[in-house]
């Protein structure tokens, strides 16, 4: 199994795992219950989820509970900023550019009216 936290996340199927399991812990029935895939397709997917640590199964009794672990998602989290700050410098940069533009347009119409 890949460990890769991006191919985990990747998944549409995984992502929505994650969003089931965030927001209450259920046993393993309980998610394969809000796909309409077959269980072991489920339990493929939350197999990956486990082997990136996003997700946690403790046995209880006879059952399996999984609850999420999204400190690893931290990672997607860093990879992502690097690129917000870019582009938001980039983006900064081109708004700086434009009001200088439309400044000199504008002293530029300023002398053409005194004209």
């Amino acid at each position: 199994m890949s460990k890769d936290i991006f191919k985990a996340i990747a998944d549409p199927t995984r992502r929505e795992i994650i969003n089931l399991i965030a927001h209450q812990s259920m046993n393993l029935n309980a998610v394969a219950d809000n796909f309409d895939i077959s269980r072991p397709a489920v339990s493929k997917h939350i197999k990956i989820l486990t082997s990136c640590g996003l997700l946690v199964i403790k046995q209880q009794g006879r059952e399996r509970f999984c609850h999420a672990d999204l400190k690893q998602l931290k990672e997607v989290t860093d990879w992502a900023e690097q690129y917000r700050r870019f582009w938001s410098q980039k983006l900064d940069a081109l708004g700086q550019f434009l009001d200088q533009e439309k400044q000199s347009t504008d002293n530029i119409n300023r002398k053409n009216e005194k004209l």
